[in-house]
């Protein structure tokens, strides 16, 4: 399906007029116009945004509580355990609180669930060997648990003291955990109900120094701790793909900062291996292709825990062991990728038939399941339909993991087909499941019947929304560096994006990268001419190659500094004939 471009309308009067009142360019006062900033008070509190404007931490529901209860315990010197999950945004959050309570002197140890073994969250068995171990102990969760509704009477039951701390969805009945700690509590009103489980956390540890300080401000030392806990904050903020506004914009736009500033030994590791070392300046991209990789592909591939004690280690030799392993392991997860995509592209290949409806089930024994999930976003990209990719296991079950497209509601897709699954879960964009491998057939038909009754997609829901149309001579090093103040980019704050129209192709198309999976192209426009890059896009160099100019292009513009040279290079995001519109 041919995406839709939708222009903001263009007011040259309100755009010279807020230009003028906030001494910014034209082009940036309409990209602040196009996304809703209709007075100068309201653009300059957005670009101008400070780390004090986050929430004081007594607001976050439960955290006083939950802090009172940790600080107690610190006290005591009984054991503190924290329970992650295996994922970016369970990895950060476990080191965070982790390294707070370290600080503040706890007796302290954390645990990560393996994901092909245990799954995701807190567990019944894990629960009884904590306990075992040290009935004594306090346990705080971490970006899991608000669902755990049986995990927490386990807990209960063995007098296991329970702090479940998170943000996913609740489902109709709450844990009987000791203390609850979660933005979007029912009875509650949190301010920003957005957070991620490393807000979550960060918010707790804020909330703890403040105890072991004066009640309101930490301790010097506290307060160093928690500007460097904000860049961790940020990684899994990121990581986790919630909307970059309110307080998750605020913490990735100081956290890349500390980042940069303040790294453990792990951190610095992790960014020599990822390239990363030399940069002056981090962007929310270098978290989200360089960073969160590499973390994510130790849970993905069952190493989670390592990841963990790469952000928490001080000794520059495991530290150097383990970014280098997870190195490893993240190339690893590339290849099973391109694997696992390629055998899907064949299937597809082999059984059109399967085309013919609006939503894709396939299945594999070869399939790894903490891979599947990102394969799937691809297949629902490249076959514009949703899809749920399957792992099939020996035992004659399968997991697997789905992702939507066009606004396609996969949770009710996976609900109609309940009565051959052994469980679902998730929400309206991605969601798991298990199965009997005999059920595959009758889950492919009956997710296809739901969707062709309730799925019925129009151009309008895969609407590419623009803030403006320019030409390439105006996208120059000063406008892109200025429109970084928008930043950092992601989820609801996406990179501006424009239309740049009457191009042509200044020389052939190349594939590049690994697999030539990416596409590499020079658009020329009048006297100027800049290189454009489109990831997982390679067969459009020969689409390109073959179209008649002139073009119309939608691209974000980035900065490329290779080899300390600046230079504006283009994201290529769609295109067209420019006498199509």
């Amino acid at each position: 399906m041919s995406r839709k471009w939708s222009f903001h309308h263009h007011d040259e009067t309100r755009i010279r007029v807020l230009s003028s009142q906030l001494g910014v360019s034209p082009l940036l006062a309409q990209v602040l116009i196009a996304r809703g900033f209709v007075s100068a008070d309201q653009a300059r509190t957005f670009l101008e945004t400070r780390l004090t404007d986050l929430h004081e931490p007594s607001l976050l529901p439960g955290v006083s509580d939950a802090a009172d209860r940790i600080v107690a315990a610190v006290r005591a010197q009984r054991r503190i355990t924290i329970y992650g999950d295996y994922d970016v945004d369970g990895v950060t959050a476990t080191s965070l609180l982790w390294h707070c309570l370290r600080l503040c002197g706890a007796v302290t140890d954390y645990y990560i669930p393996c994901r092909m073994e245990e799954g995701y969250g807190l567990n019944q068995a894990a629960l009884r060997q904590l306990h075992e171990e040290d009935p004594q102990r306090l346990v705080v969760t971490v970006d899991c648990g608000i669902a755990s509704v049986s995990e927490a009477q386990v807990a209960r039951s063995l007098g296991l003291e329970l702090i479940i701390t998170d943000h996913h969805h609740m489902g109709p009945e709450l844990p009987d955990a000791t203390v609850l700690v979660h933005p979007r509590l029912p009875g509650t009103d949190y301010p920003y109900g957005d957070l991620c489980g490393v807000g979550v956390a960060l918010k707790l540890a804020w909330a703890i120094c403040q105890r072991f300080g004066d009640g309101k401000r930490a301790t010097p030392r506290m307060r160093e701790f928690l500007k460097s806990a904000v860049g961790l904050a940020a990684i899994g903020t990121v990581a986790d793909v919630v909307p970059l506004t309110g307080e998750n914009r605020i913490i990735v736009r100081y956290g890349l900062a500390s980042l940069r500033e303040t790294s453990s030994t792990g951190l610095k590791a992790l960014f020599q291996v990822a390239g990363l070392q030399g940069k002056s300046v981090l962007k929310s991209e270098d978290i989200g292709f360089s960073l969160a990789p590499r973390i994510n592909a130790a849970g993905r591939l069952g190493q989670a825990r390592l990841a963990v004690e790469l952000l928490t280690t001080e000794n520059p030799e495991r530290a150097v062991a383990l970014a280098a392993y997870l190195d490893e392991l993240n190339k690893n997860r590339k290849q099973v990728e391109r694997r696992i995509l390629r055998q899907a592209r064949e299937m597809v290949a082999a059984s059109p038939g399967w085309l013919d409806h609006k939503t894709l089930v396939l299945a594999h024994h070869e399939w790894h399941p903490g891979v599947i999930g990102i394969v799937a976003s691809r297949v629902a990209e490249e076959f514009c339909r949703p899809s749920v990719l399957i792992s099939l296991r020996d035992d004659g079950t399968g997991q697997g993991s789905g992702r939507s497209w066009a606004g396609f509601n996969l949770y009710n897709g996976l609900a109609a087909c309940q009565p051959f699954l052994l469980g679902f879960g998730g929400h309206q964009a991605a969601a798991g499941l298990s199965l009997q491998a005999s059920q595959v057939d009758a889950v492919r038909t009956a997710l296809a019947n739901y969707a062709e009754l309730h799925f019925h997609p129009t151009p309008d829901d895969t609407e590419l929304r623009i803030d403006a149309e320019v030409m390439l001579s105006e996208v120059t090093v000063r406008a892109v560096h200025e429109l970084d103040r928008l930043g950092p980019f992601g989820q609801l704050n996406s990179m501006p994006r424009f239309v740049a129209s009457k191009v042509e192709l200044a020389e052939p198309p190349k594939t590049m990268g690994e697999g030539d999976r990416h596409l590499s192209v020079r658009f020329r426009q009048n006297r100027t001419t800049l290189r454009a890059v489109a990831f997982g896009r390679a067969e459009w160099a020969a689409e390109l190659q073959s179209a008649a100019a002139p073009l119309s292009v939608s691209f974000a513009p980035v900065i490329n500094a290779f080899g300390g040279f600046e230079r504006v290079e283009l994201q290529l995001i769609d295109w067209k004939h420019a006498t199509t519109g």
